[in-house]
């Protein structure tokens, strides 16, 4: 007879914990999965999924607008609740997806928030407790609430997706990627659009050229940057909202969305209960295998706040699994994981920045690239594309590829394949261009940058 109710109870059902549960029920376990909300966890529920569609939405008004150069007249309406209402019925298809796969897989689903007792029983939100031979967190994150006086005004990317109309004048706070996605959204969708960001220049983190690029399209693009801008405070005004920074100044809009960060979804867990460790943050601390400090509790997924992206909670998710049900040892390799950000341009990135491949390599060689796409010469669009590589100077492997503009996203998955691999920048530069292209540039870029002063 067995001792526990299950072999695993996973907490959360996001990518890592759908993944995890699912190859280990199929590897034999049995298995069951508690989501408190909706299958799918933040990518598909509120994040990168819908966000997306969002993104293809706002499009529009620049590919109406650039119609008219190649002989097309259009006359555009758009309607808010018309797309917020077919990405949600997306949405839904997807969450429903996911859960006819656990089903298949044999993975109990249990649609109701669990909190860990001990290191082998969970309680359920209806009293009930589980016991389990192995307890796998995978509850993912959750915004950052913005602490200033009236900051509970503020609305996080999780309800910009179900407005019931779209503003005409929005604030969003923060310069991540979220925030530029968002301030491209909005403004693409005719609303006028403001970004206040506590520091000089925007997404912080990625190469230097990339976000000073970025930062000038957006502002070209018609949103209002604000830069070195830190939020006071937020005052009710009638229907609207009139927000103060530290420096004076003040905005008043219909629509204030803090997009400061994110943190790990673990508070109210009973981790404290079961003694597993974290940092300060928040976040459960794991080994390279996911295990946490007490051998029958692991995690998976941003919760742990190694990297926060939905392909490597798939990969960290199917790595525990085989490690403790397919007898199959794996680690996640977290170096050189290509990202995007879906903004006004879209970003590419992969490996290291300029800044970072000067602090650990002796020489280094940049090229870069600043053109207009064949697409928007006609049209008259100024949105420009930056490309740049990072090359080791001494054994020529790239070290980095960065692009900013049309298509950057679609491009850097190809060229990660080369930096994964250590291909030096001979090898790449010996492959055809294919014309005409903007990923042409990639293997023209002969000539060096300078080398700093």
């Amino acid at each position: 007879m067995a001792i526990y109710d299950f072999d695993l109870f996973t907490i959360g059902a996001g990518s890592g914990g759908v993944r995890a549960a699912r190859i280990a029920a199929l590897a034999g376990a049995r298995v069951a999965i508690a989501e408190e909300y909706r299958i799918g966890g933040t990518c598909v529920i509120r994040g990168c999924v819908p966000k997306k569609h969002l993104v293809f939405g706002a499009r529009y008004s620049q590919e109406f607008e650039d119609a008219a150069a190649y002989g097309w007249t259009v006359q555009a309406s758009f309607d808010w609740a018309t797309l917020r209402d077919n990405v949600q019925k997306e949405v839904g298809r997807l969450s429903g997806i996911y859960a006819t796969n656990l089903g298949k897989a044999g993975v109990e689903i249990i649609e109701q928030r669990a909190e860990i007792v001990d290191p082998h029983t969970v309680r359920l939100g209806d009293g009930r407790t589980i016991t389990a031979e192995r307890i796998l967190v995978a509850t993912g994150g959750r915004p950052t609430p913005l602490a200033i006086p009236g900051g509970e005004h503020a609305i996080s990317s999780n309800e910009a997706f179900l407005l019931e109309r779209l503003p005409e004048r929005v604030l969003i706070i923060g310069g991540g990627y979220i925030a530029v996605e968002f301030a491209t959204i909005f403004d693409g969708l005719g609303a006028a659009t403001t970004l206040a960001y506590r520091g000089a220049t925007i997404l912080n983190g990625f190469d230097d050229d990339v976000r000073a690029h970025v930062q000038a399209s957006l502002a070209e693009a018609g949103v209002n940057v604000m830069t070195n801008a830190t939020p006071a405070a937020i005052e009710k005004v009638g229907a609207a909202f009139r927000v103060s920074f530290a420096d004076g100044r003040s905005l008043e809009v219909d629509l204030v969305m803090a997009a400061i960060g994110r943190m790990p979804h673990t508070d109210g867990l009973g981790l404290e209960a079961a003694g597993v460790q974290r940092d300060a943050a928040g976040a459960v601390i794991v080994d390279a295998y996911s295990q946490t400090n007490v051998p029958s509790i692991y995690a998976v997924g941003d919760v742990t706040n190694r990297v926060n992206l939905t392909p490597i909670a798939i990969r960290e998710g199917h790595a525990f699994a085989d490690t403790v049900y397919n007898n199959r040892p794996t680690k996640v390799d977290h170096a050189m994981i290509p990202t995007a950000v879906f903004g006004h341009p879209p970003v590419g990135t992969v490996g290291l920045t300029e800044k970072m491949a000067r602090a650990s390599h002796d020489v280094v060689h940049v090229y870069k690239a600043v053109f207009r796409p064949m697409k928007h010469v006609v049209a008259g669009n100024p949105e420009r594309t930056l490309m740049k590589i990072v090359v080791d100077g001494v054994t020529d492997r790239l070290l980095g590829v960065h692009i900013a503009g049309q298509d950057a996203p679609e491009m850097i998955q190809l060229a990660a394949v080369a930096v994964k691999a250590g291909l030096t920048k001979a090898v790449w530069d010996q492959t055809v261009a294919l014309h005409p292209t903007a990923a042409e540039e990639l293997v023209l870029m002969k000539t060096r940058e300078p080398d700093p002063a």
